[in-house]
């Protein structure tokens, strides 16, 4: 499945032009539907601030949020990459802040997901390692490892993931889960602790049984720590919904 064309098409939506993968099995979990606009019957006052509209109060839909709004509490136009806007699209107040976050995930710690780091990886129990490179699919579906072997995880079949630092092991009582770390400081890319690895639980394809992989950083630690305090700012928790979320602080 990871090795179809990242093929991608231009389409004109009442909200404007994207760029979507030309077959939508394969959108990024990162990517938002377009929402229902409400319609414009539904809503004779700003959803914001109750101004009512008329001849010169006219109305503007957030596209992120869909809902109804005066030109000044629907002013700001900002980039959408969750849903694949070419240009900036206009948003309430509300939403631009939050897609403000998310623009800053897409040019920073995507790219750097992206570009991958180098790990030494250790899969189920198996006393044999392997130095790979992982790094996260174009199309954000897939995690690649490449060494002399390669393998690849699917994210959706990922169903719990530990960051490990500096000095931790599996099973130290002050261990921090993925999940405990999206409300907190103690790892970033300029923090006081220092990603050291990573310990995913995921169920390879074709299988139930949950299968244990290791990742531990190898020569360029500081390339490789970076990735990790990447992937600790998307919330792999909503994976149920079939969507990751970049964390917004």
């Amino acid at each position: 499945m990871s090795s179809v064309p990242d093929g991608k098409k231009l389409v004109r939506s009442p909200s404007g032009l994207r760029m979507v993968p030309e077959n939508g099995a394969f959108n990024s979990p990162f990517s938002l539907d377009e929402p229902q606009w409400v319609p414009d019957k539904e809503c004779p006052r700003c959803m914001q601030c109750d101004t009512k509209f008329d001849f010169i109060r006219r109305k503007h839909h957030c596209r992120r949020c869909g809902r109804c709004f005066c030109d000044k509490c629907c002013s700001k136009k900002v980039a959408l990459p969750r849903m694949c806007f070419v240009d900036p699209v206009r948003q309430c107040a509300e939403c631009s802040l939050v897609s403000q976050k998310e623009v800053e995930f897409y040019d920073k710690q995507l790219k750097v997901l992206l570009g991958g780091g180098s790990f030494v990886v250790t899969l189920g129990t198996s006393e044999k390692s392997e130095t790979m490179t992982c790094r996260l699919s174009n199309n954000h579906r897939y995690l690649f490892l490449d060494g002399e072997t390669h393998f690849e995880v699917e994210l959706s079949r990922i169903s719990s993931m530990q960051i490990l630092t500096d000095g931790m092991s599996p099973g130290d009582s002050d261990i921090h889960t993925y999940t405990s770390l999206l409300d907190s400081h103690c790892i970033s890319e300029g923090g006081t602790s220092r990603a050291s690895g990573m310990l995913l639980h995921y169920k390879p394809m074709g299988s139930q049984d949950v299968q244990q992989l290791r990742l531990e950083v190898a020569d360029d630690k500081k390339v490789a720590s970076l990735w990790l305090a990447a992937m600790h700012k998307v919330n792999i928790s909503s994976y149920s919904q079939g969507h990751f979320i970049p964390v917004n602080r």
